[in-house]
């Protein structure tokens, strides 16, 4: 289970030495090619050496932020970290974008999800000749986060809450961005965030608490296989806190993330990350300390004050003069940065092997065709009952109603469309026909019942702020749009521009909500006389910067709208100028078919800064589907959207439901597609889809073990299960054979059409000394066929691939027994299993004599892990008094005579050492006095009665706000 060592630093010193010798030969102008490093014959390490040997300290300094200046006296350019390219390259104008990265795994698909990888890096690099502000090679992409928990706000950022999938595809998408050759960089990826981020609520201050358990098995396998092959060079640390300490300060990035690759690794910071140790998370004094701690932890490019770099390259100075940092600390980071810049290329003739790559490759016609496949795979069909799909192209008087039927939506790191095809007319197009369609929203007027005025917006792109006037017309209507928890839209009917906050006035001047605030967000709420008030409900704003909601009144001579307090807010009637159900409906009646596209906003139902705590489809969309199926009974539903939705009832009241995230501009062709039988669906879920909120724990529960979290561990009854999705046609499984590093079995298609299944293995093992999960996902392999057609499915699985992690032992280990290898179309459609019997090692008793970290306990209660200094370790905290630590089966022998624990705290406690269960026999208990500081570690002693013996399981007891790093008993 180990990775690759890292390349030793006496790499560094006996290249300079090489170096220094070379020196003397080259010639005196900067920029001459002849300079080593710029001999792409060199080794990157002999080339990183030389560079690094003709650099000033204050230039070496100048690249450890994101933007790094240009050297002219070595004709060296500027450089930027940090270009965003998730699903397609971001923020640098028109570009190809891909569905959202969920959707992307949702594929199944490793080699498809390369293709899409190359292309992104072939449209990176096409920027290049002109170099628009924030482009750079080195991007932030993938997220590799787990997606533990659906409600998380940047969930279509993540792959699957599984470690061996998200590996697979951030392993394939990373290698397309590389190229496939570490030593020639087409760009460079910068998989993120570092470490255990899947919440946002107080992201920069909350912990996630991570147990050896969950961090070695679960949260650091979402890493380590794209770093382990090359396919990412660096990590980007989070802003949340892992066990009590700051992610940017995590020791783990030097630790164990470099030990994962032999390449030189860049880490990066999150944004403004470095601020928050000495702002909200306070934990430096100053930012010469917060800098220096991050930089010796393995942060080699700071993320911080935008592009002014002077307060980093301050406190980076200041913490030479002061002895926090030496010059080879900062000599190993811009090491880091370097060996980046010469594996792209930057000092090669041409700008190297990708050089000369322009901007004919962006929005090629090779690229829309991927966008349109990948679009195609990555939609998921849940429900298809009687073979209501495909729909036949004879059939084509059709309607497509729905919110999200005739536009497309984009989220925040998507790159801007240079087309879109929307599925109303990706369906109109399929058919060769005009398509009837409704949005379903109401068109509504707000009138003021204390004036009888209407709210009104202005004509024209630019609108106009918002005032009540005597107006009837255009200008005062406007369509809702309904996303769930209260929140709305109103677009308005004058110009088609949604309202919004400029920071002064409420105007109609938006194309989409947008932004980082995404000012475009109401509530109506309504009151008991039947009036309603209108809420601004923007993002932060109101939540933030107001003690108090806030409301639109009247507030300027001319009637002008803005925000006031609740009891001056103006009460208006609702009048309904167009029902969205019942023009719905009109369209639909009589049709052939009616086609319901309904989903999320992905600037509103969860984004960055912002998570869910709903779900479930908004109840005017749920309506508007319920009112369809009413009225045409060959109702087909689209569900757009970048989460698991709960969906209620509405799942049994349908005959189909497909699923797709956001997919860029190719969406509504993919799903015409898809629809009319062009395209076989072959999308898997990568999450679990729960019937209700209820069936989670808090978001900020990381202990997936205890809590049962993802399919791993999951007991209860799923809606739809991990690794789900249908098909129109159907699939045998033969029998499931050992061979020599894994099974095969032979699989048929037995349907009439061409279809692609996703044959999944699973293992569980069947007895343990740990908790084992229910199933988990251990190999998987995509496989098209036609009709009849059977092939054999080979899916390599090696002993060592069942190993965890042992706590008694701090490592990995494959137990002895019986493990059930289960082969099928899901996690829970199985359809072929086998027993494996397996020979390895017993995990022997616990040996608590030996010093023993507390951290590694089986179970606990009433306890959180916190960091055992700001520099490294893991100690427990308990919560309240009574906590408890269990040690299972814990071998005392003859008998145990003294206990001795490390313990820090401000107040006085103590420790009970109990025996088979916290309120079991008593052998001891050792007092503590309280030490200066919760960094403060004292050794406590007690002696032991004669209970303490024999093989049993050891409970330490602990009084409230006692900080327990190690003990033994002996």
């Amino acid at each position: 289970m180990k990775g690759k060592r890292r390349r030793p630093r006496t790499v560094l010193l006996v290249a300079l030495a090489l170096v220094a010798g070379l020196g003397a030969t080259v010639p005196a102008h900067a920029d001459d090619p002849a300079y080593p490093f710029r001999d792409p014959s060199l080794s990157v390490d002999a080339r990183v050496s030389d560079l690094l040997s003709r650099l000033t300290l204050d230039e070496k300094i100048s690249l450890l932020h994101q933007y790094e200046p240009a050297i002219p006296r070595l004709g060296i350019q500027s450089f930027r970290t940090g270009t965003e390219a998730l699903h397609g390259v971001a923020w640098l104008g028109k570009a190809m974008v891909f569905p959202q990265a969920v959707g992307l795994a949702s594929t199944w698909d490793p080699s498809l999800i390369r293709q899409v990888g190359s292309a992104v890096g072939d449209e990176a690099r096409g920027f290049q000749q002109t170099r628009p502000a924030g482009w750079g090679l080195n991007l932030w992409a993938p997220v590799v986060n787990l997606l533990r928990d659906p409600r998380w706000g940047r969930n279509e950022e993540g792959y699957s809450e599984d470690p061996y999938l998200t590996g697979s595809i951030s392993t394939a998408y990373g290698t397309g961005l590389t190229g496939g050759d570490p030593d020639h960089l087409k760009t460079a990826p910068t998989i993120k965030h570092f470490l255990a981020n899947n919440n946002e609520v107080n992201r920069d201050t909350s912990t996630s608490e991570l147990r050896p358990r969950v961090l070695k098995e679960y949260d650091e396998q979402a890493f380590k296989p794209a770093i382990e092959a090359d396919a990412a060079t660096g990590v980007m640390s989070s802003y949340n806190l892992v066990n009590g300490r700051p992610n940017t300060v995590n020791p783990a990035l030097d630790d164990t993330v470099r030990t994962w690759s032999s390449q030189r690794l860049l880490n990066v910071t999150d944004a403004y990350a470095p601020g928050n140790l000495v702002g909200s998370q306070k934990y430096y004094g100053t930012q010469t300390e917060a800098d220096a701690a991050a930089l010796k932890a393995g942060i080699d490019s700071f993320t911080d004050n935008d592009t002014d770099s002077a307060p980093t390259t301050t406190a980076i100075k200041s913490a030479l003069a002061t002895g926090l940092l030496k010059e080879s600390d900062v000599d190993k980071a811009a090491g880091d940065v370097l060996s980046v810049r010469v594996r792209l290329g930057e000092f090669d003739p041409g700008g190297g092997r990708y050089g000369s790559i322009d901007a004919s490759v962006i929005d090629s016609p090779a690229h829309r065709a991927l966008a349109r496949k990948s679009a195609t795979e990555a939609a998921v069909l849940l429900k298809n009952q009687s073979g209501a799909l495909p729909l036949k192209k004879s059939a084509k008087d059709v309607a497509v109603v729905g919110p999200l039927a005739d536009t497309l939506y984009t989220d925040w790191y998507s790159g801007s469309l240079p087309y879109a095809v929307t599925p109303a007319q990706g369906i109109a197009a399929k058919l060769g026909t005009s398509v009837a369609g409704s949005e379903g929203v109401d068109r509504i007027a707000l009138k003021d019942a204390a004036t009888g005025k209407y709210v009104t917006a202005g004509e024209g792109d630019t609108g106009a702020a918002l005032k009540e006037s005597a107006d009837t017309g255009p200008t005062s209507q406007f369509d809702v749009f309904d996303w769930g928890s209260g929140i709305v839209t109103l677009r308005s009917a004058a110009n088609g521009k949604y309202v919004g906050y400029n920071w002064s006035n409420f105007v109609n001047d938006q194309a989409q909500p947008n932004g980082w605030f995404v000012q475009q967000q109401f509530k109506l709420e309504e009151q008991t006389d039947g009036t309603y008030l209108l809420r601004y409900a923007g993002y932060e704003t109101a939540e933030s910067w107001w003690s108090n909601p806030v409301y639109l009144g009247p507030t300027g001579t001319d009637g002008t709208l803005g925000l006031v307090a609740k009891d001056q807010a103006a009460h208006y009637t609702k009048d309904v100028v167009r029902s969205g159900v019942d023009e719905a409906v009109a369209a639909v009646k009589g049709k052939d078919t009616a086609v319901v596209v309904v989903g999320s906003d992905p600037s509103i139902n969860g984004r960055e800064a912002h998570d869910r705590t709903d779900m479930a489809l908004a109840p005017a969309q749920e309506s508007l589907v319920r009112a369809v199926r009413k009225a045409n009974p060959n109702t087909v539903v689209i569900v757009e959207n970048s989460y698991p939705t709960t969906l209620g009832s509405l799942q049994k009241e349908v005959p189909a439901l497909l699923w797709t995230t956001h997919a860029g501009q190719e969406t509504g062709n993919a799903l015409a597609d898809l629809l009319y039988g062009d395209a076989n669906p072959s999308g898997r879920l990568t999450q679990t889809w729960y019937r209700s909120e209820s069936d989670l724990p808090s978001i900020l529960d990381y202990d997936i073990i205890k809590s049962d979290r993802t399919y791993q561990y999951f007991k209860g009854q799923a809606l739809y299960p991990f690794g789900y999705g249908l098909s129109y046609t159907s699939f045998r499984y033969g029998e499931l054979k050992r061979t020599g590093d894994g099974y095969e079995i032979p699989v048929t298609n037995t349907g009439s059409r061409t279809g692609a299944e996703v044959v999944q293995l699973y293992t569980h093992q069947r007895t343990s000394r740990d908790k084992q999960p229910l199933k988990q996902l251990k190999s998987f392999q995509r496989v098209s066929l036609k009709p009849g057609e059977t092939r054999t499915v080979r899916l390599k699985v090696r002993p060592s691939d069942l190993a965890h992690w042992d706590v008694t032992r701090s490592k990995w280990t494959v137990e002895s027994g019986t493990y059930d290898v289960l082969v099928g179309s899901s996690s829970t459609d199985i359809r072929a299993r086998t027993a494996w019997q397996v020979k390895a090692e017993t995990i022997p008793p616990r040996d608590l004599s030996r010093v023993t970290r507390a951290e590694n306990f089986d179970d606990y209660s009433a306890i959180t892990l916190v960091d055992e200094s700001k520099a490294s370790g893991t100690a427990v905290s308990s919560t309240s008094d009574g906590a408890w630590l269990k040690f299972a089966d814990t071998q005392l022998g003859k008998g145990a005579e003294e206990f001795s624990a490390r313990l820090a705290g401000t107040a006085p406690g103590t420790v009970e050492v109990r025996l088979g269960s916290p309120t079991g026999t008593l052998a001891g208990t050792a007092s503590f006095p309280g030490t200066a500081s919760p960094y403060d570690y004292t050794t406590v002693t007690a002696k032991l009665s004669g209970a303490a013996k024999g093989r049993t399981d050891v409970y330490l007891v602990l009084s409230k706000d006692l900080r327990l790093s190690e003990f033994n008993l002996r």
